[in-house]
C-alpha cells in the first residue's frame, strides 16, 4: 500500500489536535493567571515597600505616662523615614519591653505613614531601700532605680529592712518581704489613721510601721496575714483613742508585737514628753 494511503486522515488529525488544545486550555489559562498574579504581586510589593508615600512620618504613642518622652523617642527614632511595611513591629515591641517602665507593648501600622504604639506601664507601689532607692511594683518586685531628681520617689511609701546583699542572695524571698510590708500598709490605710512614711520589714523583728505626723513606730511583729494585721491594728486604734492629743504627740512607739490574750499594747514615750523625730 502506498505511504500516502497509510497516513492518517488530515481531518481526523485536525480534530484530534483541536480536542487536545481544548483539553489543555483551562490549565494553560490557570497558569497564565497565576503567573500574572505573581508578577503583579511582586510589582505591587516592590512598589509598596519602596514608595516614599509609605515612609513613616508619625508615631502615635498611647499609654506613656511615667516613661519619659525622650526615652520613647530614643526607642522609636529608628522607625522614622523607613517604609511602613519594612519596619519590624516585633523588633520595636522587644525594644519597648526592655524599658524598665514597660509591662507590655504592641505596635500596629496605620496607613499610609503612621505607627500606633500601645503601652502598658508598670505602677510603682513604693520605693525599697536596697542599697539605693528602687521602685517596686505591687508584687514587691523592684523594676528600676528611682530617679529622685525627676521625682519618681515623691509621695511613695519607703520600704526598708532588706539590704542589697539579702536581695541579691534571695530576690524571691526579698520580694515576698516587700509584698508583706505593702500588704500591712494597705490594711493600715483602711482606717482613718495617721499617714505612713515608712514600713520596715526586718527578718528578725517583723514589720514596723512608721507614721509621718505625729512620727511614731507601730511594731506589728511577724504577722501571718491581713487578718492578723487587722487584729493588731484594732488594738492600736484602742490605744490611740485612749490617749490625749498631747500624749499622741509624745508617743514614740506602739508595741503590738507582744502576743497574748487579750493582745497587749505597750506605748513608749520619749523622756522629754515630746516626740524628738522631725516631721
Amino acid at each position: 500500500m502506498p505511504l500516502r494511503e497509510r497516513l492518517p486522515d488530515r481531518a481526523r488529525v485536525r480534530s484530534l489536535l483541536w480536542r487536545s488544545v481544548r483539553a489543555c486550555l483551562p490549565a494553560a489559562l490557570t497558569l497564565l493567571i497565576i503567573a500574572a498574579v505573581v508578577a503583579g504581586g511582586a510589582f505591587g510589593y516592590r512598589w509598596l515597600t519602596g514608595s516614599d508615600r509609605f515612609a513613616v512620618a508619625e508615631v502615635e504613642v498611647r499609654g506613656a505616662r511615667a516613661l519619659p518622652a525622650s526615652e520613647v523617642e530614643r526607642v522609636l527614632s529608628p522607625a522614622y523615614g523607613q517604609n511602613v511595611f519594612r519596619v519590624s513591629l516585633e523588633a520595636i515591641e522587644r525594644r519597648l519591653r526592655a524599658e524598665p517602665w514597660i509591662a507590655s507593648a504592641s505596635v500596629r501600622r496605620s496607613l499610609p505613614d503612621r505607627l500606633v504604639v500601645e503601652l502598658e506601664e508598670k505602677r510603682a507601689a513604693a520605693v525599697a531601700e536596697l542599697g539605693g532607692l528602687y521602685l517596686v511594683d505591687e508584687h514587691g518586685r523592684p523594676f528600676k532605680r528611682a530617679d529622685v531628681g525627676r521625682g519618681e520617689a515623691s509621695g511613695l511609701l519607703v520600704v526598708t529592712g532588706i539590704d542589697r546583699a539579702e536581695f541579691r542572695r534571695s530576690p524571691t524571698e526579698a520580694a515576698a518581704r516587700i509584698r508583706a510590708a505593702l500588704d500591712a500598709a494597705r490594711v493600715y490605710r483602711e482606717g482613718g489613721r495617721p499617714p505612713l512614711g515608712e514600713v520596715r520589714h526586718d527578718a528578725h523583728r517583723g514589720i514596723t510601721l512608721y507614721t509621718r505626723r505625729p512620727v511614731a513606730a507601730i511594731r506589728l511583729g511577724h504577722v501571718p496575714g491581713a487578718g492578723a494585721v487587722r487584729r493588731r491594728l484594732a488594738a492600736f486604734d484602742a490605744a490611740w483613742a485612749a490617749l490625749s492629743p498631747g500624749e499622741r504627740q509624745a508617743a514614740s512607739t506602739y508595741h503590738l508585737d507582744r502576743d497574748g490574750m487579750p493582745l497587749r499594747v505597750t506605748v513608749g514615750f520619749n523622756a522629754r514628753g515630746t516626740n524628738p523625730w522631725p516631721e
